[in-house]
């Protein structure tokens, strides 16, 4: 049992929680994953670290109220217990300097870029920053990540704030020189992106959190095409070369899921909404 010692929320369905996990916080590193059970009958879901405090013996991540888990999640509260907290999982981050780092996050993946970009940072690297989301108000940590840049710039698919959409991306990567590109998001962002810095062999990171299961390799849930090969996103991941990723096949794979996952959030909206979380 994990208990939750910070719960807030960072936007309208997404939510932070800082955990009590001493011993996932003294190995936890940028980059990685967990794999989060809620209560004993629930599925295990993988989510990035987004922050971590090795004195405080703390581990944070954020997620977004899409389905039956991560809405069940929600309901906890600070003082509440989750069952089961797997991790730290997967490889971490490369961190070094590389020079200048473009770095974009969409949706609740600008939660662990915030971490990602204050590592990069701290490694001496000049940082340009873009957040985006589907709206003005699901934009989260403006001021912390724009604090941590050497430029800082916000999108939304309707133009509410910032540029409408990423497009403007084709003429920043042409009128100046990057080093490396780093991307978290939704699969549809992750794509566009490298496809933009593609023509200009700008090294591009992407995360891809594809279904998983064990979260360890056991399962093979999490398979993807890279360089036309199969790896697995758990255990050869999270990151990979963006340039090299078959995203269509990606994409297919996670809408197979979704008949079922609609399905299974309906049905325990209308049982009742009832969660295992716990007080101490």
């Amino acid at each position: 049992m994990y208990k939750i010692v910070v719960a807030k929320e960072l936007a309208p369905k997404i939510k932070w929680f800082e955990v009590y996990a001493p011993q996932v916080a003294e190995k936890a590193q940028t980059g990685q994953f967990l794999m989060v059970v809620t209560h004993e009958k629930s599925e295990r879901i993988p989510l990035t670290i987004a922050g971590y405090d090795r004195e405080k013996g703390t581990v944070a991540f954020a997620f977004n109220e899409v389905g039956r888990t991560t809405k069940e999640l929600g309901l906890l509260k600070e003082g509440d217990y989750i069952w089961n907290i797997t991790g730290p999982l997967g490889n971490p981050s490369e961190i070094k300097y590389f020079g200048k780092v473009l770095c974009v996050a969409a949706g609740v993946m600008i939660a662990p870029m915030r971490l990602q970009i204050e590592a990069l940072r701290n490694a001496g690297n000049t940082i340009v920053a873009v957040i985006g989301a589907r709206i003005k108000k699901l934009l989260f940590f403006k001021e912390e990540i724009k604090s941590l840049s050497h430029r800082f710039y916000t999108a939304t698919d309707d133009g509410s704030e910032g540029y409408k959409g990423l497009d403007f991306l084709r003429e920043l990567v042409a009128s100046e020189k990057f080093d490396r590109c780093i991307v978290m998001g939704p699969v549809a962002t992750l794509k566009k992106v490298s496809e933009i810095t593609k023509p200009y062999r700008i090294p591009t990171i992407v995360t891809l959190m594809p279904p998983m299961v064990d979260g360890m390799g056991m399962c093979g849930v999490c398979r993807v095409t890279v360089g036309g090969e199969m790896k697995f996103g758990c255990v050869d991941g999270p990151e990979f070369d963006g340039h090299l990723v078959d995203y269509d096949e990606l994409i297919k794979r996670q809408r197979m899921l979704l008949p079922e996952e609609r399905l299974g959030s309906v049905l325990w909206e209308i049982g009742g909404c009832k969660c295992g979380g716990r007080k101490a």
